[in-house]
């Protein structure tokens, strides 16, 4: 360091000691790179603060002059102007070399060029860009050996002037290119008269040093002035830049157009298209990403960033990072550091008077700022300007919506747009066609401020111009305009007051349908939340109940191809507007020949959920609640993370998170950000605002992660792991860090699960070792271990338990957990047990939640349902069904008022606590049987608890209940001609019951073991029977005579009685592959055939007695001739078990249908292969039909059949399309009972919900 320069130092010592902060000083220096990350922390090291003052110091003193340099420019840009002073007279010069290697840049010499030149000082508070400066930089060198202009353009406030002088403070620029000086000029608006005086001042400034008279003399006029500019920049100064800042229109441009080298700065894109030479274009972002933005406030509050209150990153949201509000905020807050809340409020309010000057920046106010754009416009392009203040933030809009708002040509339209777009008034996505146009919020803010008192109107005329323009109907295309119009129809209305409008909009099955087939219906069900206020004046129940049907039925919305929402609709209560609207529709389109079905029977449905959402496809492993309940994240086999509106199910983020299954996600207890974990091992990090990786966490365990959980406060944030490693396989992490904090030892097999107490004091682990422990949190040591595995003794001594989750109740005193079909609750305190839940012996307990607010326990089944449980009386509460296969994981919301469950069905779906139905509730069981009789219709069934039903007529009021029976029932029939009813049960006894009077006539004993089918004959004298004791049993049932039917050798599927002119005739047929026919007189075995290698899953017989058909778990179907047993057809090309056959009743065609949900149509004449019925592609169950095709009937005219699997379809027995779908509760149906008229159709699903369904005939209600 020169001598001059120590000595100043020394000099100063004591002042500089006293006054400066080292912390904030070092972070420059080390960027200049003249101070090191050791030597800061030396510093740091010392005590106070002035002793870090003075370690600093004496660091200085033992080095060069460039640290004296970065010092000085460090006490500058901290503010220690005064300070910077004292050291100014002695700096130091450097070397050409030393000049280069200066981290910024900006030497002593550089830095006289651009004083002379007139280029403005680097702000107080600056931040760098180095992406924008480096674009600049690289347009300037492009005018290293020619004239030319660069344009750097953007809206007010962007920081364009700034930039423009950052950029050429840099060494290498000037001197290669520039080396003749670089001269700035600050133009702005302006009249003729003042733009003369800013050339006369550029003139003077280049003609210093000359001594001509008729030099000195200002020039007289502009052209005058235009002149003696050229002259002088091509004689005196010709590798000169010329910095015209803020030039606002082509005159004023085309009075610099003079041969040299220009930067410009504008708002106006196209300016330069009025001069000569050639041209560059820097665009410059709107604002300043969030870390740089709150760096610039930072800077102006004399804080680190991540010091500054909440309220910064609010502010810098609302104003989206503008570097300029960034700037007038930090200014402010400077001299007021407690208005943080206030300015924020003010933004949000657009009181943008209120953020007033306190900056060099040419306007007083932000809003002058603003509104000087608009004053260039002609006047009409204002007012259409005007306009845009019904835009909503962020959203983009096509040229065509413009186009109806304003009534012009779409051409004419584009025209002003790109006016707009030039003047730096709007902003215009290229990246897609056609282009989209925007505002900035501070736009659109200053926009709704100005035009206020005529919001109002301005909405009205939007919607007004939308229903002319569309008076013959509304947009269908699917394109941009289309799905703006769908999206933001609702709020023009809304904003207009156009009530009325907005309720006959928003309460028509049409505008449901339409909306819901281009966007889905999560924005659907986001309208009726959000316009709820509005549509509840006019009829809140009429709101609720299209609200509910798309809340229940938006899963099914979501598929395609599309389906038909008027008969989803017609599932609706009879007393809904959404059924009497779909009724008229489906009575309508019946007179023209489509078909509809009437759910008959429909009942009050509580137990079903509040919505479904279906976002994955493939397994849903996991679902949660934020910590405020407003969102719901979810994960699985997709490998994605998908984050939701929990009022409307609307998709808020989609991230591809791993390789490899995401078996857990879980919220921060801020709501900023999601932990995921993986088969991949891995654990990430994610910001849920930007969607962005925050943090990919060191691979610390070897295998699976299976759960992760944050801890419930935010006063010292963790994150636990949990893995299926043998020793490593608990882990707590610090998010900010990528290394594990501390292992939990303690299990030596795999842990399941891991959860937090709600004070955070303790984590419990679930393991497949058979115990649950807790673990103190503050030091990673093991607390408590149960031992679950002790409370099964019956269980093999040499495979433990699994415990599979664990749960703790609201004070932490009680801890729960999970295995096999059980429920323990645990005391924390002494580890004893105080309550046991079983469950179904046939289920196992996938996951259980308690209640945050109550003593409710939900837990999740194997067998599809979930069920609510009293943790302190151990009685069942409620039941929920919906779900089509295995739930894996359950979840109250952060108030207990909702909980929400996720299925291996690809669902979601979520729960009103108070509203799910009680276990009371009384299922049917799907083994059933129908007589359909005139005009009335007969039900027998089995209910849930064991009981055996019979309803009658089609509403299904119950004629019969019997007790309950000790054995569970598997099958039952009715008798055609007398009021009798018949039941097989699992012990192998059969049972005659006389109704209604539930007199028992026969109890007939003989088979072995379970009875799975039985059926009367006609004259109701016979009661034939099948079992698994692989024999079929012919009873005289009022004497006690039988007949044994063997042969089989394993279980007997079913049978079918033949129409035979002599003596009756039986087909049976079994899981040993063949069929067999039975004369039911004597009990001979008339024929036995070997028909498939594969168990025989189904036969079916043509109506004239001639043919008979077997489908098999082969794959193949097979057709017979009943009188030479001679295989006629081998019908091949299932790619599945088919499980189904049925003839038409004319006999000339077969259908068969397969596990694929594949319905094929064979020809009887030749065995050929007429249609294949299926739809697109295959659904949540990854089916053609929910599942296996189950049942097939023909109509009596052959030309529709329709088939069972995960619900119900109508075929086009012609074209192989289908007609209609109608989808049940729930799933896995087993037949389909239809009337002889093919009208009415009956079956019972999966949940034991009954449906009678009636074809709608054409006609007026």
């Amino acid at each position: 360091m020169e001598e001059r320069a120590r000595s100043c130092l020394l000099h100063f010592r004591a002042t500089l000691e006293q006054d400066i902060k080292a912390s904030f000083l070092m972070d420059h220096m080390i960027s200049d790179g003249v101070l090191t990350n050791d030597e800061e922390e030396r510093v740091l090291s010392k005590a106070t603060k002035r002793e870090q003052a003075a370690a600093l110091l004496e660091l200085l003193l033992r080095k060069d002059n460039r640290a004296y340099i970065s010092f000085y420019n460090a006490l500058i840009r901290e503010s220690y102007g005064d300070l910077a002073s004292l050291l100014q007279n002695d700096l130091p010069l450097l070397s050409p070399e030393g000049e280069r290697s200066f981290a910024d840049g900006v030497s002593p010499s550089v830095q006289l060029i651009l004083s002379e030149g007139g280029v403005p000082q680097r702000p107080v508070v600056f931040v760098s860009r180095p992406a924008l400066l480096n674009m600049i930089r690289e347009k300037l060198y492009h005018l290293q050996d020619t004239t030319g202009w660069v344009t750097v353009f953007g809206m007010a406030g962007s920081g364009k002037s700034v930039m423009a002088a950052e950029a050429v403070r840099d060494h290498a620029l000037i001197k290669e290119c520039f080396p003749d000086g670089v001269h700035w000029l600050s133009v702005g608006q302006c009249e003729r008269a003042d733009l003369l005086v800013r050339m006369q001042s550029l003139c003077f400034r280049l003609e210093q040093g000359q001594s001509s008279d008729a030099s000195q003399r200002p020039p007289c006029s502009v052209e005058e002035a235009k002149e003696r500019l050229r002259f002088l920049m091509l004689r005196r100064f010709p590798r000169s830049l010329l910095i015209l800042d803020d030039i606002w229109d082509s005159s004023t441009l085309r009075s610099f157009d003079i041969q040299c080298r220009v930067l410009l700065t504008t708002r106006n894109r196209g300016l330069t298209e009025s001069v000569s030479g050639q041209r560059f274009e820097v665009p410059v972002d709107n604002g300043l990403d969030e870390e740089k933005a709150l760096e610039v406030l930072a800077l102006y509050v004399n804080e680190k960033p991540q010091k500054l209150p909440e309220q910064a990153r609010s502010i810098v949201s609302e104003c989206k990072g503008s570097p300029l509000v960034v700037s007038l905020i930090g200014a402010l807050l400077r001299e007021f550091p407690d208005r943080w809340g206030y300015y924020l409020r003010q933004l949000k309010m657009k009181q943008f008077k209120r953020i007033r000057k306190s900056s060099s920046y040419d306007y007083d106010a932000l809003d002058q700022a603003m509104d000087a754009s608009l004053q260039v416009l002609e006047v009409e392009h204002r007012d259409l300007y005007r306009d845009l203040s019904v835009m909503q933030k962020d959203i983009k809009v096509p040229a065509k919506v413009l186009s109806v708002l304003w009534g012009l040509e779409l051409e004419e339209v584009e025209d002003v747009l790109q006016e707009f777009v030039n003047k730096s008034l709007l902003f215009r996505d290229c990246n897609q066609r056609p282009y989209l146009y925007y505002l900035h919020d501070l736009q659109l803010d200053f926009l709704t401020e100005q035009n206020r008192n005529e919001l109002t109107e301005l909405h009205k005329k939007m919607v007004r111009q939308y229903q002319q323009f569309y008076k013959k109907g509304k947009p269908s295309s699917g394109d941009k305009e289309c799905l703006y119009w769908y999206h933001f129809l609702p709020y023009h209305m809304a904003k207009a007051g156009l009530s009325k409008e907005l309720f006959s909009l928003m309460f028509s099955l049409d505008w449901v349908r339409d909306k819901a087939q281009i966007m889905g219906s999560a924005h659907l069900i986001n309208d009726f939340v959000e316009y709820g206020e509005i549509l509840d004046k006019e009829n809140s129940e009429v709101r609720l109940q299209f609200q509910e049907f798309l809340s229940l039925n938006g899963h099914h919305l979501e598929q395609r191809p599309f389906p038909d929402v008027v008969q989803l609709a017609l599932s609706q209560p009879t007393c809904s507007e959404v059924y009497r609207q779909a009724l008229m529709q489906a009575q309508d389109r019946a007179t023209r020949g489509q078909l509809y079905l009437d759910w008959v029977n429909n009942n009050s449905k509580d137990s079903l959920s509040r919505l479904v959402i279906h976002p994955h496809q493939g397994s849903l492993y996991y679902a949660c609640f934020s910590r405020d309940g407003s969102k719901i994240a979810s994960c699985g086999a997709s490998k994605t993370l998908r984050v939701f509106k929990t009022t409307s199910g609307e998709k808020l983020l989609e991230l591809q998170a791993h390789d490899d299954d995401v078996l857990c996600c879980a919220f921060s207890p801020d709501n900023r950000y999601i932990a995921t974990c993986s088969s991949d091992r891995k654990v990430k990090l994610w910001n849920i605002e930007q969607g962005s990786l925050v943090r990919e966490f060191a691979e610390e365990h070897d295998e699976q992660i299976n759960h992760c959980q944050f801890t419930n406060t935010g006063q010292r944030v963790l994150l636990a792991t949990c893995s299926n490693d043998k020793f490593n396989n608990t882990k707590l992490w610090n998010p900010n860090k990528t290394t594990s904090q501390n292992t939990m030892f303690g299990h030596m097999e795999p842990v399941n699960h891991c959860c937090f107490s709600p004070n955070d004091a303790y984590l419990a682990t679930s393991s497949s070792d058979g115990t649950l422990k807790l673990f103190e949190v503050s030091s990673a040591n093991e607390w408590k271990s149960i031992d679950v595995n002790s409370f099964f003794p019956e269980s093999d001594d040499e495979i433990n338990v699994i415990v599979k989750c664990s749960t703790w109740s609201s004070d932490s005193s009680r801890v729960i957990c999970a295995a096999r079909n059980a429920v323990f609750v645990f005391d924390v305190a002494t580890s004893t047990m105080l309550l046991e839940m079983r469950t179904s012996r046939l289920s196992t307990v996938q996951y259980c939640h308690a209640c945050p607010n109550s003593n409710l326990l939900a837990v999740a089944l194997s067998h599809y349902t979930v069920e609510l449980w009293n943790f302190e009386t151990s009685k069942k509460k409620a039941e929920c069904n919906g779900h089509l296969s295995w739930v894996h994981c359950v979840q109250f919301s952060p108030d207990g008022s909702l909980l929400l469950s996720s299925s291996d069905d690809q669902t979601i779906r979520m729960w009103e606590t108070d509203s799910v139905h009680t276990s009371s509730a009384v299922a049917l069981k799907r083994d059933s049987d129908v007589l359909f009789s005139q005009n009335d219709v007969t039900i027998v069934a089995a209910d849930s608890r064991n009981r055996l039903q019979v309803r009658t007529g089609s509403a299904g009021a119950i004629l019969f209940e019997s007790e309950e029976f000790p054995s569970r029932i598997r099958c039952t029939c009715i008798c055609k001609h007398a009021p009798l009813v018949a039941l097989g049960a699992e012990n192998g006894i059969a049972q005659v019951i006389e109704v209604p009077s539930g007199n028992s006539l026969a109890e007939l004993s003989g088979h072995t073991r379970t009875v799975h089918h039985c059926q009367f004959t006609d004259d109701g004298q016979t009661l034939i029977t099948s079992s698994e004791d692989t024999t079929i049993r012919v009873w005289k049932w009022r004497t006690g005579e039988y007949l044994v039917l063997e042969g089989h050798k394993e279980p007997v599927r079913k049978f079918h009685l033949l129409n035979s002119s002599s003596s009756p005739h039986l087909l049976s047929w079994s899981f040993d592959g063949t069929v067999k026919v039975w004369d039911l007189s004597s009990g001979q075995r008339l024929q036995d055939l070997e028909c498939h290698k594969g168990a025989v899953l189904s036969c079916d017989a043509s109506s004239d007695g001639r043919l008979f058909a077997t489908s098999s778990a082969d794959r193949t179907s097979k057709v017979w001739s009943t009188a030479s047993r001679e295989m006629l057809f081998l019908l091949k090309g299932h790619k599945d078990c088919v499980r189904s056959c049925c003839f038409s009743w004319d006999n000339k065609r077969l259908a068969t249908g397969d596990d694929n949900g594949e319905i094929r149509l064979w020809s009887m004449l030749d065995g050929a292969l007429l249609k294949i019925c299926s739809r697109d592609t295959k659904d949540s169950m990854d089916s053609f039909h929910g599942g296996w095709v189950t049942d097939l009937h023909f109509s009596p005219d052959n030309r529709v059949l329709v088939s069972t699997g995960g619900y119900i379809k109508w075929w086009s027995v012609e074209t192989g399309e289908a007609l209609q779908t109608f989808y049940t509760m729930g799933a896995n149906l087993k037949k389909i009972h239809v009337s002889p008229d093919f009208t009415t159709f009956i079956t019972i699903d999966s949940i034991g919900i009954l449906y009678v369904l009636q074809k709608v005939e054409g006609g007026g209600i």
